[in-house]
């Protein structure tokens, strides 16, 4: 176990998970995020089933920079409730865990 984590969000427009991006590495709280494009969602929603296109991120980045990720998410996202799931890392390649820990304060 590692105190890396992956943390996973949604955006509702390309814009938006640039922002959410954008912040996160200048803040140096993530040390990558990858942004999949235009993932069809399918949930429930204050009652209804409800559909959408939004943007998948992945963020990089550490068991003690989570708090600070969760709150910079919930700050920038015009969601009511958005996504933010926290993953934690059990292994990964020493280098990349490496350079991981390094880009994140």
């Amino acid at each position: 176990m590692t105190d890396k984590r992956l943390v996973l969000t949604t955006a509702g427009s390309n814009d938006e998970a640039r922002r959410i991006a954008d912040a996160l590495l200048e803040r140096r709280l993530a040390a990558c995020v990858n942004i999949v494009s235009k993932a069809e969602s399918i949930y429930r929603w204050k009652g209804k089933v409800e559909e959408a296109t939004e943007w998948l991120m992945w963020i990089k980045t550490t068991q003690a920079a989570f708090p600070r990720v969760r709150d910079t998410i919930r700050e920038l996202h015009s969601y009511e409730i958005p996504e933010c799931l926290c993953v934690a890392i059990e292994d990964g390649s020493p280098e990349y865990l490496t350079w991981l820990d390094e880009s994140v304060e």
